[in-house]
């Protein structure tokens, strides 16, 4: 089975195995840039793509089913925070963290970039059901992993869950 994420008319279709490197480096630059309301419902968004948790093969989204925001201002805000943690992910930034290089993620990374970068939010759609609302904001972080987590819901964050 494959993951995809899709948006402006692209897809990113990928194994299993890349998923789970692509979710994790967004992830820990997603838990570094994270300020406002939005960014930790995009947080919470990416937590429910550990497939540890939620099932191998079973995982994805569409950029249309984001809540990018009601005004102008606040869907370029919430399209510019995606694009700054994408970038910063793909520096490798806390790859080391991770306990193993991912070799393939940087062209993942790059195609996720240029369908945001493509992408135009919708004006005024709603309501959004696959994306979490303010109650499901990822506000709690792994203490262990300084790591947005699923918690209370679900025991530590990615690095948490994952097999060893």
């Amino acid at each position: 089975m494959a993951n995809i994420f899709s948006g402006a008319g692209r897809e990113l279709d990928l194994s299993n195995g890349g998923t789970a490197a692509f979710v994790e480096v967004l992830m820990l630059a997603v838990s570094d840039l994270a300020s406002e309301a939005w960014d930790f419902r995009f947080a919470a968004l990416l937590i429910l793509q550990d497939q540890y948790v939620m099932g191998r093969g079973a995982v994805g989204f569409h950029l249309e089913e984001v809540d990018w925001g009601a005004s102008e201002s606040e869907r370029a805000r919430s399209k510019g925070f995606v694009l700054r943690a994408t970038a910063l992910a793909r520096s490798g930034h806390r790859w080391s963290e991770l306990g193993y290089h991912p070799p393939h993620v940087h062209g993942y990374l790059d195609r996720f970039r240029i369908m945001v970068e493509h992408f135009t939010p919708p004006a005024g759609r709603g309501p959004h059901p696959h994306f979490p609302g303010p109650d499901g904001a990822a506000t709690a972080s792994c203490t262990r992993h300084r790591v947005l987590s699923g918690l209370p819901y679900w025991e530590g964050c990615f690095l948490c869950n994952r097999p060893r």
